[in-house]
Formats: C-alpha cells, sequence, structure tokens
C-alpha cells in the first residue's frame, strides 16, 4: 500500500504577523514555522492505516528550501521518503498551481492513498485536495472523519452540517481530505530524528515536472483589519433600554 501525504510549511501560530512593505503578503523576515496543522492529522491518518495495511507514506511538500525541515519533522515522526518540490521563496501560490505541482509529482507512484489536509492555516482555501483529486483522476471525499480500508474500496465517514455525517464507500486510488482533530497527533521520537537523517528526500522543481508558474493568481494587497470604535447612548426607562440593547445585540452585533 502506498500512501502520499501532502504537508505544508506555515507560519507559526505564535509569529508576530507584520504586511510587508508591497503590502501583498507577510513580511517573512523574522517568522518562525511549522507544519500546517491540518496536514499533521493527514500525516497521523496516513501513518496509523500504514501501521494496519503495511507499505510505505511518502511526505510531499511544495515550498521553499526552508520547507526541509517541515519535511524532516514528517520523516521523524514516520514517513519513510519524501519528494520536495523546491520553488522560489518569493509569491504565494494559488491553489490550482499547487495541486498542479502536487499532480505532477504524484502521479508517477501510482499510490494507493493521497492524504492532504482541510485547508492550510495561512490561505484557507480548501481547494487544493479537491483539485488535486480531479487532476490525478481519483475518487477523492472532503472533511473526512473516519477512513475504513475495505480491499479495493474505501469506507469513509465525513462531517456534514449541524451534527450529521455521511459514510461513503469509494474505490482506490482516492485522494481524502482530513478533518483536524480526528486522532490524537504523535510526537517525533529521538530515533525517529535520528533515522530522518537518513531518509531519501528527493528535490524537484517546477521545471522537472513540467508545471509552468507564469500566470497563476497573485495576491493584491494584505492588510490589517480596521478597528473602530462606536458609543451609543440608549434613553428611555429600564424596559426600553432593555429592549433597544437585545435589538442592537440581535441584528447589529449578532451576538444572539
Amino acid at each position: 500500500m502506498k500512501i502520499i501525504v501532502s504537508v505544508k510549511q506555515v507560519a507559526a501560530r505564535d509569529s508576530a504577523l507584520r504586511v510587508n512593505g508591497a503590502g501583498t503578503w507577510l513580511d517573512e523576515s523574522d517568522l518562525s514555522y511549522e507544519m500546517n496543522e491540518p496536514d499533521a492529522y493527514a500525516l497521523e491518518e496516513a501513518l496509523q492505516l500504514k501501521e494496519k495495511l503495511g507499505g510505505e507514506v511518502i511526505a510531499m511538500c511544495a515550498g521553499p528550501a526552508r520547507a526541509t525541515q517541515t519535511i524532516r519533522e514528517a520523516l521523524a515522526k514516520g514517513a519513510d521518503r519524501a519528494i520536495h518540490i523546491e520553488i522560489a521563496e518569493e509569491g504565494v501560490l494559488d491553489a490550482l498551481t499547487t495541486a498542479r505541482l502536487l499532480a505532477a509529482a504524484a502521479g508517477p507512484e501510482s499510490p494507493d492513498f493521497v492524504l492532504t489536509g482541510l485547508q492550510s492555516d495561512d490561505l484557507g482555501y480548501g481547494q487544493t485536495g479537491v483539485v488535486l483529486a480531479e487532476l490525478l483522476g481519483y475518487s477523492h471525499a472532503t472533511i473526512v472523519m473516519e477512513v475504513e480500508p475495505q480491499g479495493k474500496m474505501v469506507r469513509v465517514k465525513r462531517e456534514l452540517e449541524d451534527g450529521w455525517f455521511q459514510n461513503v464507500v469509494l474505490p482506490l486510488p482516492v485522494v481524502l481530505t482530513i478533518q483536524s482533530g480526528i486522532k490524537k497527533l504523535r510526537y517525533a521520537t529521538l530515533m525517529g530524528i535520528k533515522k530522518a537523517k537518513t531518509k531519501e528526500v528527493k528535490t524537484v522543481s517546477a521545471r522537472d515536472l513540467g508545471v509552468e508558474l507564469a500566470g497563476q493568481a497573485g495576491m493584491e494587497r494584505v492588510y490589517l483589519p480596521v478597528r473602530a470604535k462606536q458609543t451609543q447612548i440608549l434613553s428611555g426607562d429600564a424596559k426600553q433600554v432593555a429592549h433597544q440593547l437585545v435589538e442592537k445585540l440581535k441584528f447589529e452585533a449578532r451576538v444572539l
């Protein structure tokens, strides 16, 4: 059983975020980075599938040279090898371009499963996994809570709205976007960290994969939300003021 899991490196959640001088993205000069949390759950699901079915887990990451840190983390946790699609530090890839890169790298591997996180913590498109499935021609399911392999098929439990769930049976190969929190994440052991140094990391470029990066969607402007304060004085007796307050909380603040 061959399982590919897509991981992304994002700015750490406790980083001080500042917009760069051009106003097009974050100032990355003093940021620290970590593995995208939803992708960490996809990695955990991949490792547990390997423990049940055997085979290998391949970590795949599209990112600049610094993404090696995240790739090594995936290897330390138990991935067998990795594919690093190295791209320039500058710029932000849109979902379609990212999916094209991942599909070009994953296709020759002929995996049985391709797992991704539900979305990235930085951009939050929530589209890459679905587009990747379309490009590969694989069946797919999103917001997956449980994965139960059944021979050449897989049964998945999807989370819907208002506490509803959906059970779907899909043929392999399949692309699944994994919901965060479905399993407890493991830590990299000291032995795992040592072994990660000797595991294979194949580095390829967009040119190697035949993917054109020019003409992709770009970020025009990034800015902080405007903070505004407003004071209103309500008049009338206690009953009238209470009624006005409830109306404003319900229809203006929308907290009731």
